[in-house]
């Protein structure tokens, strides 16, 4: 397998609509959510990586769900919004990991709830969309100056939803896509926040409208959307935005469609997607996303299935998936670690050699690369070598994976093992 995931400590009340914030200290911390009842939680803890387990903090001093939780500039964590018993919520608190309390700070104009916040390179932090109690979708948008410990509006969307995905661009805009947008519109449209100007621009639409899906940033500046709902279908699409040419286009599907997952990208440049929903079941499956081949594979199965859980990657390249809900259990307080294993899967002690030349055959040359394993084990799993810079998956047979290319290009060539990466130094095999 291409990573595993171990057990760590549980939760000490199972949540669900919570956030989960990784601190500077290490930490992560949980805060809110609705409880097996559907009761909104005040309560909130953190979640120490060196041993596993999880201890309280202080309470909120509202009890939501469907909040977000931002960590700013300062070390401190801004929750915004979200819903209680009460209704739709406009207040909002700040937590100092000195101290472990959390302090009242202003409220928003607009009451919301399954808004996003995004954090820009000014420090301040954006809100836009989500829903309240006209149970309709938000254009609105606001922004909170920790500085000023205050709200102010900036531009409204074009186009109302909640549901949506904010992902923050290299050239710091930024990239609102896709959505719910009341009375049965799901949407496929995507707009462009520049914080310098305070407005939004439409940009490129999803081939598929979708809610509920997830965005990531990858490495190489663009940004992956994937599964969601259309309103018909769960949805195993994916699709990627590129900021410098402002336009989708599609990339591979999920080996199985699903919504309300979880989605971080790890170490190796991979993306973990994980657990989610479809139809009348909740998963456990998990996938891992490459960017240079544009394609999924499956990795290790969360040990209890869920969806609406939070994600965190920790300092030491593990994730934690926390709480979240499924039909047997309701909201879930078990939590689990995935460890990527280094590279893409296969870790570097289990390599032996990696080699490439070229060489001369009776009609002209013949480029090779060959990676050679310590056993066995890894049998039908696959590498990826890369030649000048186009990647190609290739399955190991027994203890070995072989790439050829005949006749190619006189002149030296560039072969490197990417994955599993940073294994061996690239190779300059020439053709002559």
């Amino acid at each position: 397998a291409s990573g595993t995931w171990t057990a760590t400590g549980s939760l000490a009340t199972a949540r669900v609509g919570h956030t989960a914030t990784l601190l500077p200290n290490g930490k992560v911390l949980v805060a809110g959510g609705a409880d097996r009842n559907f009761n909104p939680l005040a309560s909130a803890e953190l979640y120490d990586p060196a041993s596993g387990t999880w201890t309280a903090t202080g309470r909120l001093a509202t009890r939501r769900y469907d909040h977000t939780a931002t960590l700013l500039p300062n070390g401190k964590v801004l929750v915004a919004a979200g819903f209680n018993l009460s209704g739709w919520l406009a207040s909002a608190e700040l937590y100092d990991p000195a101290t472990g309390t959390w302090t009242a700070t202003d409220r928003l104009a607009t009451a919301r709830s399954n808004h996003t916040a995004t954090l820009l390179p000014n420090g301040k932090v954006l809100v836009t969309g989500g829903t309240n109690s006209c149970f309709c979708a938000l254009a609105s948008a606001e922004l909170y100056d920790p500085a000023a410990g205050s709200w102010t509006a900036t531009g409204s969307l074009a186009t109302a939803r909640y549901y949506h995905t904010a992902t923050l661009l290299p050239d710091g805009k930024v990239l609102v896509a896709g959505g719910y947008g009341g009375d049965g519109a799901y949407l496929a449209s995507a707009e462009l926040y520049d914080p310098a100007s305070g407005t939004w621009a439409a940009t490129d639409r999803l081939a598929t409208a979708r809610s509920n899906h997830t965005a990531t940033l990858l490495p190489n500046g663009k940004v992956l959307v994937a599964g969601g709902h259309d309103g018909n279908v769960y949805l195993a699409s994916a699709e990627l935005y590129d900021p410098a040419t402002g336009t989708w286009t599609a990339t591979g599907s999920l080996a199985a469609a699903r919504l309300s997952h979880t989605a971080t990208l790890l170490p190796n440049d991979k993306v973990l997607v994980a657990g989610g929903a479809k139809g009348n079941r909740y998963l456990a499956s998990a996938e891992l996303y490459d960017s240079a081949s544009g394609t999924w594979t499956r990795t290790s199965s969360l040990a209890t299935a869920r969806g609406d859980h939070t994600a965190t990657l920790l300092p030491g390249g593990e994730v934690l998936a926390a709480g979240g809900y499924n039909f047997a259990s309701g909201a879930l307080s078990s939590a689990e670690l995935y460890m990527s294993n280094g590279g893409g899967g296969i870790p570097c002690s289990d390599l032996l050699s990696f080699e490439a030349r070229c060489k001369s055959t009776g009609g002209g040359h013949k480029l090779q690369a060959r990676v050679t394993l310590t056993d066995t084990s890894h049998s039908g799993e696959q590498v990826t070598i890369t030649v000048d810079g186009n990647p190609t998956p290739v399955t190991i047979n027994g203890d070995r994976a072989q790439l050829s290319i005949n006749n190619p290009a006189p002149g030296e060539h560039t072969i490197e093992l990417t994955d599993p990466a940073g294994c061996f130094p690239p190779s300059t095999p020439s053709c002559d």
